[in-house]
């Protein structure tokens, strides 16, 4: 497990928002609180969609940052490994107990290389993401330093314009280059399309997807022609994972925010034109917030601003109501639309983030709670790990 933290160290209110046995109402705001009970349900039930179609799940660290929530997903969903997205963040679930990491991006700074290289020596294996065949004389070299072995996929682009190669012949060539490098080893490709995780309808997603499929079924025919063969296809998102997970090529899904949930991913719909958030996938991450004024009779003022969320994907939704709406904020300040006056001062609401990566990152704890009683304190493990 996680190295287990000294609560008798901390001061409520200062070092931490809240400890284990508080009552929810006396959990210190803004602060990021989990449903427990909606947590467990949305990883159980992924695990049990990627049993069925017999496929692996890696999840997706970068959304979390947490050591303890992905011993959690794989104690109950029965995760393969996590996806990392920097050296770094890869370092903080190794060292927590994690024994299979995916740096999902690519790797090049000689530094950066160096730390990777020596991950296994942590007793993980140890993936990464390869798009130039320079990068490969620089992974090699680093392992065959530390005397470890590197896992390496290449990348493809399959729609997202960001890193990876377009063709087969790319593909192949890196490849090659790996599984002829000391120190190295060619264990498949990557294909996350998230351009259009967050498109709208069903049908739009899986136009995208479905070009993307026939894009990585070419580069795996190609690869067998040359005597390579892929242990890992992976990809897939929570907006797109039953598109990858019944292709018949992908093996590994590497969804994150099913998890949690988040405003932004809550809205797409589904195959029956449903919202995600309204029976796939139940929201399990609030911002939980204070009022700290109600000066203007139609508004409140609570203390979750800018400087406790993301907004890059919109603003937070109150959960749960209708009667009042969360319309703007600045650094220290949420204003909420409050019409009929139903909200008074110290009055608390859940918010749902708008985007929850960039959104946890902002935060050093989360508050498990279950009926009302805070059962669990966890640190967001790999907060700040971004190089």
């Amino acid at each position: 497990m996680n190295k287990a933290v000294n609560f008798a160290d901390f001061e409520v209110g200062y070092d931490i928002p809240a400890k284990p046995g508080m009552k929810e109402a006396d959990i210190q705001t803004p602060c990021l609180v989990l449903d427990l009970d909606a947590l467990e349900r949305n990883i159980v039930k992924m695990g049990d969609i990627a049993k069925s179609m017999g496929v692996r799940h890696r999840v997706h660290g970068k959304m979390h940052k947490s050591v303890d929530v992905a011993l959690l997903q794989e104690r109950l969903g029965g995760s393969c490994g996590v996806c990392c997205q920097k050296v770094s963040e890869a370092e903080a679930f190794v060292r927590g107990g994690i024994k299979d990491v995916l740096v999902s991006n690519q790797v090049r700074d000689p530094q950066k290389i160096d730390r990777l290289a020596r991950l296994p020596k942590l007793g993980a294996r140890t993936i990464v993401c390869v798009d130039d065949l320079d990068n490969v004389k620089d992974l090699s070299a680093a392992a065959v330093r530390h005397g470890t072995e590197i896992e390496c996929l290449v990348e493809i682009d399959c729609g997202a314009g960001r890193c990876g190669v377009k063709t087969t012949q790319d593909v192949v060539a890196i490849a090659k280059a790996i599984d002829a490098a000391p120190g190295l080893r060619f264990s498949g490709i990557q294909a996350y399309q998230g351009a259009m995780q967050h498109m709208d309808k069903y049908e739009d997603r899986k136009a995208k997807i479905d070009l993307a499929v026939d894009q990585v079924r070419d580069a795996v025919q190609g690869l067998k022609s040359q005597g390579l063969t892929c242990a890992i296809v992976g990809g897939g998102g929570t907006g797109s994972y039953y598109f990858e997970g019944t292709s018949g090529v992908f093996n590994e899904l590497q969804c994150g925010s099913y998890a949690f949930m988040d405003a932004d991913y809550g809205r797409i719909l589904d195959k029956d034109g449903h919202r995600i958030d309204q029976g796939e996938w139940e929201n399990a991450l609030f911002i939980l917030t204070s009022v700290m004024s109600h000066a203007k009779a139609d508004k409140a003022i609570v203390d979750a601003g800018l400087k406790a969320q993301s907004v890059d994907s919109g603003l937070p939704v109150v959960f749960g109501r209708t009667d009042v709406k969360y319309v703007k904020c600045s650094d220290e300040h949420g204003v909420v639309e409050d019409p009929t006056g139903a909200l008074k001062v110290n009055d608390k609401l859940r918010l749902v983030p708008g985007h929850c990566d960039p959104t946890c990152n902002v935060h050093d704890w989360y508050v498990g709670v279950r009926k009302g009683v805070v059962e669990v304190v966890w640190p967001v493990s790999a907060r700040g790990k971004a190089y």
